[in-house]
């Protein structure tokens, strides 16, 4: 590898993008078995 070549990190924006979809998918991960389970109590 040259000293020339580009770094292979993503751009800041990149970055904050994905941080941001992964906290929404633990939200779902979360939320999903929670509700699913409250519906069922309810029945």
């Amino acid at each position: 590898m040259l000293w020339s070549d580009p770094s292979d990190e993503p751009p800041e924006e990149m970055r904050q993008a994905q941080a941001m979809l992964r906290r929404a998918m633990l939200v779902i991960a979360v939320a999903v078995p929670l509700i699913t389970a409250l519906v069922a109590w309810r029945c």
